[in-house]
């Protein structure tokens, strides 16, 4: 694992755009469960604007994340997260969003972080990084945020609760000063 570098993506990877939304599609599908597709335009702009995460084994895509800012950028998410099949089991995955949330600390410092997901083991990572599980209410209602949701074959459990319910569990970061102290202790390990 020592050559996979994990950087701040920039322009040099919106190359890598379509694969990474094909494999967060393909990731769904395998594990049967919800997800909203992303759009290859989106990637391009959060890995243009610097706000992405990537791993790379030489050229070879491994993991990938983007930040996202919500509610008049009092809220962010750390979202998109994926590993290739070839590299899970590997603590990717935690580095890969521990460097994510040290971005949205590092550029939207005064933001809470949150994120959803169905995924076991982002919960496990979102849990070891010091998030909480917490109803949706606690997290941004902004309308555009819920209306990616709207590409989710879980969507309509969303809407027929009146999004306090879903598939999804809502997680909310505790503190900064937890997340990095937890960040810092993946990261070296």
């Amino acid at each position: 694992m020592k050559d996979i570098e994990i950087v701040v993506a920039d322009v040099s990877h919106v190359g890598y755009a379509d694969q990474i939304c094909h494999e967060i599609e393909a990731a769904a599908a395998l594990r049967g469960t919800g997800i909203a597709k992303r759009d290859p335009k989106l990637i391009r702009k959060k890995i243009e604007n610097g706000q992405a995460i990537i791993a790379l084994d030489g050229d070879l895509l491994v993991g990938f994340c983007y930040i996202q800012l919500w509610s008049n950028d009092e809220m962010a998410s750390s979202s998109g997260l994926i590993v290739l099949p070839a590299y899970r089991k590997m603590g990717i995955a935690a580095k890969v969003k521990a460097a994510g949330l040290d971005l949205v600390r590092l550029r939207f410092p005064k933001a809470k972080i949150f994120g959803i997901t169905t995924n076991l083991q982002v919960i496990k990572i979102n849990t070891a990084l010091g998030f909480v599980p917490t109803a949706f209410s606690e997290i941004t209602k902004d309308e555009h945020f819920w209306n990616q949701c709207s590409s989710c074959p879980n969507y309509d459990i969303l809407q027929r609760t009146g999004r306090k319910l879903c598939l999804c569990v809502a997680m909310i970061a505790q503190s900064y000063e937890s997340l990095l102290e937890v960040g810092n202790n993946l990261v070296s390990h």
